[in-house]
């Protein structure tokens, strides 16, 4: 039985972020992580409720604030709790995420100015994953995993 692997879905070729687009991995490397893991796709800003496409938002002061200034973060949130159950109910104890989104950024996310200012950080679902013990990587480090 292989390992489960919860992922964003933009990764696999969702078409779910922001923009109506998605992120996709080469081909091959998403072979390579469907011979060595059952993959758990999710798109936790969809799960929680948010349309496609949509505003870009960003994480600021403890919120997620969209570029047009509404305050998502209830959706974020939600939509964390969802990417938590699913990685719970599949027993998923790792996960790769969208590098510096505002819900899947690990380590990494923009600063909340919508200037494409990095600072430390996690997204919302990241951050939930984490307390959850997930380990969680970025696509940068897709190697690690395959």
């Amino acid at each position: 039985m292989k390992e489960k692997l919860l992922i964003s879905a933009c990764l696999l070729g969702f078409r779910c972020k922001y923009d109506g687009g998605s992120n996709s991995l080469p081909a091959d490397k998403v072979a390579a992580l469907r011979a060595r893991y059952d993959l758990i796709p999710v798109c936790p800003e969809t799960a929680g409720g948010l349309p496609i496409p949509r505003a870009p938002s960003e994480r600021r002061d403890g919120r997620v604030i969209s570029r047009e200034g509404n305050d998502v973060t209830a959706e974020y949130e939600q939509g964390a709790r969802i990417a938590r159950t699913l990685a719970e109910r599949f027993d998923c104890c790792k996960a790769l995420l969208k590098e510096r989104s505002p819900s899947c950024g690990a380590g990494e996310i923009y600063d909340g100015t919508f200037s494409h200012t990095r600072v430390p950080g996690d997204g919302v679902a990241a951050e939930a994953l984490r307390r959850a013990g997930l380990f969680l990587f970025g696509e940068s480090e897709l190697e690690k995993l395959i």
